[in-house]
């Protein structure tokens, strides 16, 4: 029996009837509590190395810059290699991990011994840099392509609590192998880590999701490049809701003058620090956890504008604070309010982009995303020496609801949207048409788990 959009609302459990929500989730599990790991044991060195400051901001930006500049080009190959089983953009993603494994044990090599490389450890993260750059635009529109349109917001719930979850464990991982296995041993365990997450994207079935249309497959790269820009400038829903994201983030972003509010205004110290730079986290996996029971498809442009500013007041509560449990709950539901908006921009890009344009609209997705946490955590630290950081905070989110009020004047698509129509119109493109003839009740033993039937 086949999964209807109407079973899937009703069922908080129906993504993961699905084997390849399955494998999708363990990747992504072992994939970022890989990623979070390897920031905190490769920082960690670093410093240790060093005791440069400077050292650790180059660490992000060596990373950071061949991720987002390569982005675009990605998404383009990502689409270009995409073929109708998957497998083309399964190959970038099994090829681009197995580089971050590979970089993995090569840093394990140059922290074996007394001496540590850094130039070697800063030309491996360049060159983890380069495998996200083509790896994440793919990684994406490889889950859009394989994950049922009927399930799929109950799958970016699931899919993004994994990812919070992770992220919340990951740097204790990361931390706790240091201090047992040094950095060598440490480097070890976020290579077995990336192993796994490369065997379950191996793992994941693709033989019956539907065929991607084979569009301007042999056009100029720019060309290809500029038609994935376009579509986005396009659709007011779509840019809106990126848009939405990284003006939030950009302006409304206090994680990185956490340091400083724990330190000179609550006066709690390096352990109260660590609750609050958890606190968002927190609030995001409660609020994901909970959409997987009540998803957010009705009135989803109204819940995301709401959820923006509801971040954006949490923002303003957090930098008046000067109480820590009340700063710890400001935080906590600045997460919640961001991890509703992430569940609903997940969805949106998921059913607005047609199979073709996947890649490149991951990829634009992806460098909106970016940009708001990189540049924002500059905006943030150049706002905050020149205006004060508590008067650069709260005026952030000030900011941030200001660019509310102005999306849902000027974006009225987006204010009145409605994702339950996008997946029953996307699923029953899915279900309708020859391509799926071989979903007609074939026991998953049979198959080898590649179904879009419920498993």
């Amino acid at each position: 029996m086949t999964l209807s959009p109407t079973d899937s609302r009703a069922d908080s459990l129906a993504a993961l009837r699905f084997p390849a929500v399955r494998w999708l989730l363990l990747s992504g599990v072992s994939e970022s509590l890989a990623s979070r790991a390897l920031a905190v044991v490769i920082g960690y060195q670093l410093y240790r190395v060093t005791h440069s400051p400077l050292a650790l901001g180059w660490l992000g930006l060596v990373e950071a810059v061949p991720a987002l500049g390569l982005a675009l080009f990605g998404g383009h190959f990502a689409d270009r290699q995409g073929a109708a089983s998957g497998e083309g953009r399964r190959r970038i993603v099994l090829v681009t991990r197995a580089v971050m494994l590979l970089t993995a044990l090569l840093m394990s090599f140059f922290s074996a011994g007394e001496s540590v490389n850094l130039a070697a450890l800063y030309a491996l993260v360049f060159m983890s840099g380069l495998a996200r750059g083509f790896g994440d635009p793919a990684a994406s529109a490889f889950e859009m392509q394989v994950v049922p349109a009927a399930v799929y917001v109950n799958a970016a719930s699931w899919l993004g609590s994994a990812s919070l979850g992770a992220a919340m464990l990951g740097p204790a991982v990361g931390g706790f192998s240091f201090d047992l296995l040094r950095a060598h041993g440490a480097y070890l365990l976020i290579a077995a880590l990336q192993l796994v997450a490369l065997v379950a994207i191996w793992r994941v079935p693709v033989a019956y999701t539907p065929p991607v249309e084979a569009k301007g497959e042999q056009e100029p790269i720019w060309d290809s490049i500029r038609a994935g820009l376009n579509f986005v400038r396009r659709d007011q829903v779509l840019l809106g809701s990126m848009a939405l994201d990284l003006f939030a983030v950009l302006f409304g972003g206090a994680v990185a003058l956490l340091p400083i509010f724990a330190d000179d205004i609550l006066k709690v110290g390096a352990s109260g620090l660590g609750f609050l730079v958890a606190a968002p986290s927190v609030g995001a996996l409660v609020v994901t956890l909970w959409s997987t029971r009540r998803p957010p498809t009705r009135n989803a442009g109204r819940i995301l504008l709401v959820s923006v500013a509801g971040f954006g007041v949490s923002i303003i509560v957090f930098a008046l604070s000067h109480t820590f449990w009340l700063s710890l709950v400001a935080l906590v539901f600045s997460g919640g309010f961001d991890g509703i908006s992430m569940v609903i921009r997940r969805s949106i890009v998921r059913l607005r982009t047609p199979p073709h344009l996947r890649g490149r609209v991951a990829s634009v997705s992806l460098l909106f995303i970016g940009s708001s946490n990189e540049i924002g955590a500059f905006e943030s630290g150049f706002a905050a020496s020149l205006l004060g950081t508590v008067r650069s905070v709260w005026l952030g989110g000030l900011v941030t609801l200001a660019v509310v009020g102005v999306s849902a004047w000027r974006l009225p698509e987006l204010r009145r949207l409605s994702l339950a129509g996008l997946e029953a119109e996307k699923s029953g493109q899915e279900m309708s048409g020859s391509e799926l003839e071989g979903q007609r009740q074939v026991p998953e033993s049979e198959t080898g788990g590649a179904t879009l039937t419920k498993s």
